[in-house]
């Protein structure tokens, strides 16, 4: 009689059933060991507290000057009463899916002493399921889709009595041109399409829309060079600005404040620096805003009360390159229109300066309160934003000074680009000198003709244009002779 010994290769057996190999399932599932389970459970609480943080926090509208979910106008309150109902909607079919997700794994989960050759019952062929589970997202993505389109009609008619303002964008900062009748009142009314012709009366201005509270405001929005996006989440959404071609959009105000907004669409170096702000105002500062827009800027060298500095700043913004493309209106209207000669020779004009053939209308520029795109302010900026004052704070007044220069403690941060300087505040002198010293460095911008060789189109070469300001090399005492003539420019 012969000793058995164990056959190495041999299967391994299940318990108690000798000679019979286990199932794959008792092969891999183990015990699973007390600090593996620990670390799972741990990791799914963090997990889930920062899902509820973050879905907190999105709700939470303090400080977030761009939030979409705080509307301050019936534009934007349109586009949240759509939202809401689709979030819900979203949230009841994210939970039933993924509940019913893990419901099927607990319950038809593998256990041990499972055959591996039974299979669960299959529902392929039920008729019934299957005209339910396709009809049901159909019916519901054309409910959806049916009051989507409701609302864009709604968002893209006019009122009877809208303003009509043109906006151009640009790379890489926005302009406006308010359609004025001779009397100087607004022109108002028509279809979205119906946008009077250009007119001397009309006033044009950047980086800041200025409109009246409660009224609406009609836009015909273009672009001279690229593709942006024009965008103010508080008063509405997003509409393309488009070269070649004009898309009407509209926006109203319904509370005094200060609105940010961003564009949209990446439109090269400075996408994220292209800006917007938008001041609602009391009525009766917003006609005292446009009549003195519309005044032409004062002759510094004709007025012996001015300030000598602020002369030679202006002696000197008519020599520089700025005058070329910047228009101060009295000021330098031919030169920044190309029809000045000297030597007779034709000077460049902003059409052969600027790829986009526009820069910024410095006429009223200090009654702004940012530049530069909107992302500097040129004036002290209140203690808090006006939109994201408490309830009960003294209502926004675009004329309303909260510091002085004595009292600049009572400022805000000028550095902040969140808070818009208030136009009524001090001059913020450090960030125009920063600019002016060197444009390039404060904001990134193709703003020298070797980086634009081809700005006229394929295979053509140009000397002359750029995008953005030049460095133009100033002393410092030609900076502060500039900055002191900025200033005079209200």
């Amino acid at each position: 009689m012969s000793d058995a010994t164990p056959n190495a290769d041999a299967p391994e057996q299940a318990d108690g059933v000798p000679g019979e190999p286990k199932t794959a399932a008792e092969l891999i599932r183990k015990p699973m060991p007390w600090g593996v389970r620990i670390f799972g459970f741990v990791a799914c609480l963090i997990v889930t507290w920062v899902f509820v943080q973050q879905a907190y926090d999105w709700f939470q509208t303090q400080g977030k000057p761009l939030d979409t979910l705080n509307p301050q106008g019936p534009n934007a309150i349109t586009i949240q009463n759509l939202v809401n109902p689709v979030f819900a909607i979203a949230a009841v079919v994210g939970v039933v899916v993924i509940g019913a997700v893990v419901v099927i794994a607990i319950t038809y989960r593998e256990r041990p002493g499972d055959d591996d050759e039974e299979f669960v019952k299959q529902t392929e062929g039920n008729t019934t399921f299957e005209i339910a589970w396709t009809l049901a997202p159909a019916i519901l993505l054309a409910v959806i889709g049916f009051f989507t389109v409701v609302t864009i009609q709604q968002l893209e008619k006019p009122a009877p009595d809208a303003m009509k303002v043109d906006v151009f964008g640009q790379q890489w900062w926005w302009g406006f041109r308010y359609h004025v009748g001779a009397d100087g009142q607004p022109i108002r009314g028509g279809q979205a399409g119906e946008f009077p012709a250009d007119s001397v009366d009309d006033v044009v201005t950047a980086n800041e829309l200025v409109v009246p509270v409660g009224s609406e405001v009609s836009l015909r929005i273009t672009s001279n060079d690229v593709i942006h996006s024009y965008w103010i989440p508080a008063l509405n959404g997003k509409k393309d600005a488009v070269p070649g071609m004009y898309t009407y959009w509209k926006i109203q105000g319904d509370k005094p404040g200060v609105y940010l907004g961003q564009c949209t669409e990446f439109c090269g170096l400075s996408h994220a620096n292209m800006r917007m702000v938008v001041r609602v105002v009391q009525p009766d500062e917003f006609a005292t805003w446009l009549a003195n827009q519309r005044k032409p800027a004062r002759d510094l060298e004709k007025d012996p009360t001015a300030d000598p500095k602020a002369v030679e700043g202006q002696k000197l913004f008519k020599s520089l390159l700025c005058a070329s493309c910047h228009a101060v209106r009295g000021i330098n209207d031919a030169k920044v229109a190309g029809l000045e000669e000297v030597g007779g020779k034709k000077q460049p004009g902003v059409k052969d300066l600027e790829v986009s053939g526009q820069a910024p209308d410095l006429t009223k520029f200090s009654t702004r309160g940012m530049f530069a795109g909107s992302i500097f302010n040129s004036r002290y900026p209140d203690k808090v934003n006006p939109d994201q004052a408490p309830e009960g704070s003294p209502p926004y007044r675009l004329y309303q000074s909260t510091c002085t220069p004595d009292g600049l403690s009572q400022c805000g941060d000028p550095r902040d680009a969140s808070n818009p300087g208030n136009p009524a505040n001090p001059f913020y002198t450090p960030a125009l000198a920063a600019w002016l010293r060197d444009p390039g460095k404060q904001k990134p911008m193709a703003n020298t003709p070797e980086q634009n060789p081809y700005a006229n189109g394929p295979n053509t070469t140009n000397d002359l244009k750029m995008r953005g300001m030049p460095n133009l090399g100033l002393t410092e005492e030609q900076i502060s002779q500039l900055i002191a003539y900025l200033e005079t420019l209200n």
